[in-house]
């Protein structure tokens, strides 16, 4: 499947304003609530479609963890 590179974590608190952090969101009272596997052109790609999932813009973090080819 590929080899995980750098994370970035990706608010867009009423989807008002995208904000992104490079690293994981490591330190959380919350549980992971899910993932999934999207296909998107490239880092930017991903980050503006999670950008519009329900978690980003409700004051949640959404992290995108891309897929490099070995």
């Amino acid at each position: 499947m590929g080899i995980a590179g750098a994370p970035v974590q990706v608010r867009n608190a009423n989807a008002a304003h995208v904000e992104k952090r490079s690293g994981p969101f490591m330190s959380s009272s919350l549980p992971v609530a899910g993932f999934a596997v999207i296909e998107a052109a490239d880092l930017a790609e991903a980050i503006d479609m999670v950008s519009r999932t329900p978690c980003a813009v409700a004051h949640g973090v959404v992290e995108v963890w891309p897929l490099e080819t070995p």
